[in-house]
């Protein structure tokens, strides 16, 4: 099975159309909406991690460029610089998805990237600049 995380752009002639429902649907593709800006009427914007065979995702993608959907993928990462991190903890109880956590021993602040949904919210509350953006690397 592939997974991948990718950014879906819908103009504003689309972004009211079902496609994350014919990705399931019709091509049996695995969709993890982990952020969403959609404004009917227009842009929207989603991250999403796809999950499925390669042919079923691949077929998929085909789909979105076919009615309009502008791919690409997730460009972005949120990086823990533990050089600067204090371990407050003022950043894990802002982390929707527990990438952020704290070892209730050691009370060291860890971040599992896997988790990340990139949504700044680390970013917006930590004082030590111990959270950074860095573009990912193809």
């Amino acid at each position: 099975m592939k997974q991948m995380k990718l950014v879906f752009i819908f103009p504003e002639n689309i972004v009211e159309e079902p496609v994350t429902y014919h990705l399931i649907a019709d091509y049996g593709v695995r969709v993890n909406i982990l952020r969403a800006s959609i404004n009917p009427g227009k842009q929207g914007r989603m991250v999403v991690e796809l999950a499925g065979e390669e042919i079923q995702i691949s077929q998929g993608l085909n789909y979105l460029e076919k009615v309009g959907v502008l791919v690409s993928p997730l460009a972005e990462e949120i990086r823990h610089l533990e050089d600067r991190c204090t371990s407050c903890t003022s950043c894990v109880p802002h982390c929707p998805t527990q990438a952020l956590d704290v070892d209730r021993e050691s009370w060291n602040v860890s971040f599992d990237p896997e988790k990340c949904i990139v949504c700044f919210s680390c970013l917006e509350v930590c004082i030590y600049q111990a959270m950074s953006v860095e573009e990912q690397l193809a």
